[in-house]
């Protein structure tokens, strides 16, 4: 992909944006539904099949095995196509692709993704179907999960292993982290510990209070002294710089404190959430789909990252609900929905180029790795923000 040719395109199709954004939800889960039919007839088999990733020009996926990060995701998508379909097809395949997970549920944590592993996955199922043994499985990866907390730095530990830059042994922290206290709220009030609310609570707090900037862009990792819970430094290992504004970690933010909001009411969760939210659509291009790295100085010759996009889409559209002041409200109603317009666009839909739903997202730029690449979390994301949006046009609640 030329970069610099892919912003003048989307420059002038999206200069011309209305006061509101037209889409339809409706339409564009069908979309999605039918790309997860076309995936679903070119994977071998279940097991260590599950689809994360298709580079540009191949239309063939990148498969891993449960032990990945990002195995959750095409469970989760394929829940999510039962919920917008009801189709068994999708119910049956759901439950085959989340069962590869059950290891996870079994074993000692070897690092924080445990949530979008299994919450993604079990939780969506559970949700949907009330299955009390997908209710067992979150409860005890939660335990799993509630293990690499340290008390004397009030946070969860995200890599429990050599990872560059971390100064292991030291505490590591990831924003990333975030998305996954989800599934400790939820255990709490599903038969779980109180201890779990505790500890996804302590997490956000001193996440909030430790991971970000004057301006409120977040670090994409923070290390503690682990015996003193003292803050060592703020870093990046995806991001651009250190000092640098990593567009999925801010889009980690927004979800992770609007989720942190929901689960608990808590005023500074919902006040956090508006600011990380703030400064990231302040510095949004003008096709509303964020540069891999907001101060990488080859912009625009740099690659975007759409699963950023799709990620704050669906979090701002939980925002929306909560925010009192009704102009703000419609404003990150509309921002999400145009972030959605454009997404679903010729410009950034897979459509016959792959099975994905989505191109033009980047995984590790400094790793070399995922990049200008079809990822399988854009795509949860992206499916998940469409279904939010359509019960929204519906006039329904989100949970």
């Amino acid at each position: 992909m030329r970069y610099t040719a892919f912003a003048i395109i989307t420059l002038l199709f999206f200069s011309g944006r209305t006061a509101s954004a037209q889409i339809n939800a409706a339409r564009q889960l069908a979309y999605c539904t039918e790309q997860v039919k076309k995936t679903l007839r070119i994977i071998p088999y279940h097991g260590n099949n599950i689809p994360r990733s298709i580079v540009p020009g191949s239309s063939e996926w990148k498969f891993v095995g449960y032990k990945d990060w990002c195995s959750g995701f095409w469970p989760g998508i394929l829940w999510y196509s039962y919920e917008a379909t009801k189709s068994k097809t999708f119910l049956t395949e759901a439950v085959a692709f989340s069962s590869a997970l059950i290891p996870l549920s079994q074993h000692s944590a070897f690092d924080h993704d445990l949530g979008f592993q299994i919450f993604n996955s079990y939780g969506n199922g559970y949700r949907l179907t009330k299955n009390s043994e997908y209710k067992e499985i979150i409860l005890k990866t939660a335990d799993t999960l509630a293990t690499l907390f340290n008390p004397k730095v009030g946070t969860i530990l995200s890599w429990p292993r050599e990872v560059p830059g971390m100064q292991w042994p030291q505490h590591n922290t990831i924003i990333d982290n975030m998305i996954n206290l989800e599934m400790l709220f939820w255990a709490s009030r599903n038969g779980g510990e109180k201890r779990l609310y505790d500890i996804a609570f302590s997490h956000a707090e001193v996440t909030m209070k430790n991971h970000f900037r004057p301006d409120y862009s977040a670090y994409h990792a923070v290390i503690y002294d682990r015996e003193t819970g003292k803050k060592i430094k703020g870093l990046t290992h995806q991001g651009y710089a250190d000092n640098s504004m990593w567009a999925r970690g801010q889009s980690w933010a927004i979800y992770g404190y609007t989720m942190c909001f929901r689960e608990t009411g808590n005023a500074a969760f919902l006040e956090f959430a508006q600011k990380v939210s703030d400064v990231y659509l302040a510095k949004l291009p003008a096709d509303e789909i964020p540069y891999w790295d907001f101060n990488d100085p080859s912009i625009p010759n740099a690659p975007k990252d759409a699963s950023s996009a799709a990620v704050v889409a669906s979090g701002l559209l939980e925002l929306s609900t909560f925010v009192k002041d009704k102009a703000k409200s419609q404003k990150y109603r509309r921002a999400a929905t145009l972030m959605l317009a454009s997404l679903s666009s010729s410009a950034y839909q897979s459509r016959n180029k792959n099975s994905a739903f989505l191109l033009h997202s980047t995984g590790h730029k400094p790793n070399g790795s995922e990049i200008d690449t079809s990822i399988i979390y854009a795509d949860y994301y992206y499916i998940e923000a469409l279904l939010r949006l359509e019960k929204l046009q519906k006039g329904m609640k989100l949970n």
